[in-house]
């Protein structure tokens, strides 16, 4: 009878374990508990508010606000703080101009392709100032290191970081844009990866991209000025422009004389009005097709030799000459060719006379 009796409390035992742990039962009973009290507070012809991820908890609108001063999302439609006392995670600093914003920032330069690692390669430093922070018992050990760091070095990358820095000087020497120098730096690097650089000189290859990204830009610069900046011939650059070109597919459009005027103008130290008045005579000798098949930089100095005697702001053609890289004959005959089209010849010969005389009272 004992037996019996332990072996029925037993199994009574495990039949209430069974009920308890069983996970289907377990899941039912929970349904059921949270589905009572809502069918009890729900009116029968009350729907339930539709809330999507980021809706209001109280009447369901996704018109959630977000106030940086007090830290709270807000509903919009309700007025409920959804969320309150928030966590900051900007910059606790501030900065007033840009060399402020960039000492204080806590991350790393952007990537740029004017650089041979994009900016992001590290290496041991170099000068006096690093060298005695090394105790004198490592200092051997300082040059080996830095000596293994530069022959580690791929060819590729001392290429590209020689052709880079020229770069960098010729684009800082004729003051040209920032999107003209990543681009130029671009085309130079898809130069390397297609092996066109081999067996031609590095400063060739940087100046004759630079003459063709100009030229793309907007900004054009004359095959003097780039010569003169790079030491480069002009013949040299000419050819490598044409080979660069032909393997890069690169079809440059001829150089038109109203996008030198702004440089030019520049350099003869003349006034907006006059540049304006020079490009309106380059527009209108276009209609009398003048300036077709002609030197964009002769007949933009001519313009601008017009435009200054018409406006009061006379130079003389040498001046202009000089200061463009033309001669003087090449202005002369532009001249010409341009007052006697656009019938405005006696008037600015007569400009001419006024100022001349004028000139010779004054001394």
């Amino acid at each position: 009878m004992k037996r019996a009796k332990k072996k029925g409390t037993h199994k009574a035992q495990k039949r209430r374990a069974k009920q308890t742990s069983h996970p289907r039962r377990a899941v039912k009973q929970s349904t059921k508990a949270v589905a009572q009290p809502a069918a009890s507070s729900r009116l029968p012809d009350q729907a339930p508010p539709r809330r999507g991820p980021e809706a209001c908890p109280e009447c369901g609108s996704t018109a959630i606000t977000h106030d940086p001063v007090r830290g709270e999302n807000v509903c919009g439609s309700c007025g409920f703080v959804i969320a309150e006392s928030m966590i900051d995670v900007t910059q606790e600093w501030r900065a007033f101009d840009e060399d402020q914003r960039s000492r204080r920032v806590r991350t790393g330069a952007v990537l740029t392709p004017t650089k041979h690692d994009q900016g992001i390669t590290t290496e041991i430093g170099k000068g006096r100032g690093e060298l005695f922070k090394v105790s004198s018992k490592k200092r051997a050990q300082y040059y080996r290191l830095t000596k293994w760091h530069k022959r580690l070095i791929k060819s590729r990358d001392r290429n590209l970081s020689f052709a880079l820095s020229e770069l960098q000087r010729l684009v800082s020497l004729l003051n040209l844009s920032k999107a003209v120098h990543e681009k130029v730096a671009k085309l130079y690097q898809q130069a390397v990866n297609k092996g066109l650089v081999r067996g031609r000189s590095t400063e060739s290859i940087i100046a004759a991209l630079l003459y063709t990204t100009c030229r793309e830009e907007g900004a054009p610069r004359t095959l003097d000025e780039i010569s003169k900046a790079s030491g480069i011939n002009k013949k040299d650059i000419g050819k490598t422009y044409r080979y660069i070109a032909r393997k890069l597919r690169i079809r440059i459009l001829p150089a038109k004389a109203q996008d030198y005027v702004p440089r030019f103008g520049s350099l003869l130290t003349l006034s907006e009005r006059v540049q304006v008045r020079a490009v309106d005579v380059l527009d209108e000798a276009a209609k009398f097709d003048v300036t077709s098949g002609k030197g964009p930089i002769g007949v933009a100095a001519a313009a601008l030799y017009i435009a200054a005697v018409l406006a009061g702001e006379k130079k003389t053609q040498r001046e202009v000459a000089d200061v463009i890289g033309v001669t003087e004959v090449t202005i002369r005959n532009r001249y010409k060719e341009m007052v006697e089209s656009l019938g405005i010849k006696d008037e600015v010969e007569e400009k001419v006379r006024e100022e001349e005389e004028t000139v010779k009272k004054a001394r």
